[in-house]
């Protein structure tokens, strides 16, 4: 697997190289607050094969193969990836001619909002799977029966994915959303200067986030924002759904000016 080298983090990543691609766009997976490049499973590539596009996965610092955290988690630290680390990344690895589509889940789809609202230039589209825009009561309360099972062990697989810094990730992400200086979190106003389409899905079972956050994105973002829950899904639409999902995201790729074999016009 590749890596880069970012003030001294090592950060790894994958790329997915498809036949006949259009070379103009790339998709950048953005993985969720305990993810890494292994846990997409197949939906990249195949995702990628349906659109006939290059895709990166990339894993954040803390996360995967990347080095470990260096530093306390803080109520920014979703813009700090956004803001920070992932401009450093790209400058790094991807042509600046290149246009993005930005396909996060969870804390990488409020990351893909997050980077679309600094760099709109840089980006054709985002598409987003259970993110968060605000800090709601069930985020919190989704928050405690995850940290029960990490206790009793039901969460150990996750040592496969982050080694000896798995423990350090799961706390960092359980108690920074549920510290008071998080309560109120929310990134509405970043929201108002993303001025690229949006996609935004989510799960009507989804355990950390209600129907709000589609509402709030759709309300706040400053473009084109198409929205839809899934019916019989949780917290992990491209798991649960992923023929519906990727089929989805072909069809409002269609009304961004895609065409199959054409790539991006």
């Amino acid at each position: 697997m590749p890596v880069v080298e970012l003030n001294s983090r090592k950060i790894h990543y994958d790329l997915i190289e498809v036949e006949k691609s259009d070379d103009r766009y790339l998709l950048l997976f953005l993985h969720e607050a305990l993810g890494s490049i292994p846990q997409w499973r197949e939906f990249p590539k195949e995702l990628c094969e349906k659109l006939g596009l290059n895709g990166l996965v990339y894993e954040r610092q803390g996360h995967g193969l990347s080095s470990p955290l260096t530093n306390p988690r803080t109520e920014t630290y979703l813009h700090d990836y956004a803001f920070d680390e992932l401009p450093l990344f790209l400058d790094s690895v991807v042509n600046k001619k290149i246009k993005l589509i930005l396909v996060g889940h969870s804390d990488g789809g409020t990351i893909a909002l997050l980077y679309a609202s600094k760099f709109p230039g840089k980006v054709h589209s985002v598409i987003t799977m259970a993110a968060h825009v605000v800090n709601e009561v069930e985020t919190i309360r989704g928050i405690g029966p995850a940290v029960e099972a990490y206790q009793s062990g039901k969460l150990d697989k996750l040592k496969t994915y982050h080694g000896a810094k798995t423990e350090d990730l799961f706390y960092a992400w359980a108690n920074t959303w549920q510290s008071p200086e998080f309560e109120q979190w929310n990134i509405l106003a970043d929201l108002g200067t993303v001025t690229v389409p949006v996609f935004a899905i989510q799960g009507e079972q989804d355990q950390y986030g209600t129907a709000k956050q589609l509402q709030l994105i759709q309300e706040n973002v400053g473009s084109f924002c198409q929205t839809q829950m899934l019916s019989s899904c949780g917290h992990h639409p491209h798991y649960e759904q992923s023929e519906t999902v990727k089929e989805e995201i072909k069809i409002f790729l269609t009304k961004m000016n895609f065409s199959e074999g054409k790539g991006l016009i």
